[in-house]
């Protein structure tokens, strides 16, 4: 868990799992694998087993024992929606978040076909909350336009877009029903560039559509040197969030130690 990360549309992040597979081009220099991958047999470490897909239970009532609301950005090291994660351990997951209220969670994915299906079934409950925001991936017109239509077909409350990274022009899309676009270019060594043209083309639809945008970063191998700035401006735009009362903290450290214990047996690799 982190209370600082660099993420610059998010206060932390939370991670019940760990690990994921590569399914399409924005996958090619996942950063959490980079990560994760560098620690692969360290004894003891969380990422001891590399990027490897694990459960960890000890970490599903974290948000029950932060002091303050947060926005939290979900599984930042995996993706909820692998197709090996139990539809049980994925209804924990959502139950912690519809009851933690007070904060605010991002949950993004490029398993959208599967999002769907469960947002409209067994996640129905997580789906109607307004502090859970479900979003998906779009690096491209091949896997992620798709993915928006699916998100789209979801009965999500706030749904998103995380445009990044963009790998090329996206030409216009459908923009109904979407309530914040994020969109950023990759960075690290072998970055793919971003062009100025491709970012225009999204900011300008999301200003036609009156859907608050959010441009990350342009990326490259000296990211910080490149900056945010868009036609001189910073672009910080989120969906409109509520705030409500944080509960008290014997109740919360309850709720931490039962869900925790109930899911204790799934604490290994999947």
């Amino acid at each position: 868990m982190s209370l600082g990360t660099h993420i610059e549309w998010t206060d932390a992040t939370w991670n019940p799992v760990r690990g994921c597979t590569k399914i399409s081009p924005g996958c090619k220099h996942c950063y959490a694998a980079v990560f994760a991958e560098r620690f692969r047999g360290v004894k003891n470490h969380p990422y001891g087993q590399g990027f490897d897909l694990r459960l960890v239970p000890d970490k599903l009532g974290e948000p029950f024992r932060w002091r303050t609301p947060k926005m939290v950005f979900v599984n930042s090291m995996s993706d909820l929606f692998q197709k090996d994660i139990p539809d049980s351990y994925i209804e924990a997951v959502a139950n912690v978040m519809v009851k933690a209220n007070w904060h605010t969670f991002q949950v993004l994915t490029k398993r959208s076909e599967r999002m769907s299906k469960l947002l409209s079934t067994k996640l129905h409950v997580a789906a109607s909350a307004t502090n859970i925001w479900w979003g998906v991936s779009v690096e491209d017109k091949k896997y992620g336009l798709p993915r928006i239509g699916h998100l789209q077909q979801a009965p999500a409350k706030v749904r998103f877009l995380s445009v990044e990274p963009l790998l090329e022009n996206l030409g216009k899309f459908n923009l109904d029903g979407i309530h914040w676009v994020i969109v950023g270019g990759e960075s690290g060594a072998g970055a793919r560039p971003l062009q100025r043209e491709w970012v225009v083309s999204v900011r300008d639809q999301c200003a036609k559509a009156r859907v608050p945008f959010f441009f990350k970063q342009w990326g490259g191998v000296r990211k910080k040197q490149a900056g945010r700035s868009l036609d001189g401006k910073t672009y910080d735009e989120f969906p409109k969030h509520g705030s409500r009362p944080i509960l008290a903290a014997d109740q919360r450290l309850i709720w931490a130690d039962d869900i925790e214990k109930k899911y204790a047996e799934l604490a290994t690799a999947v």
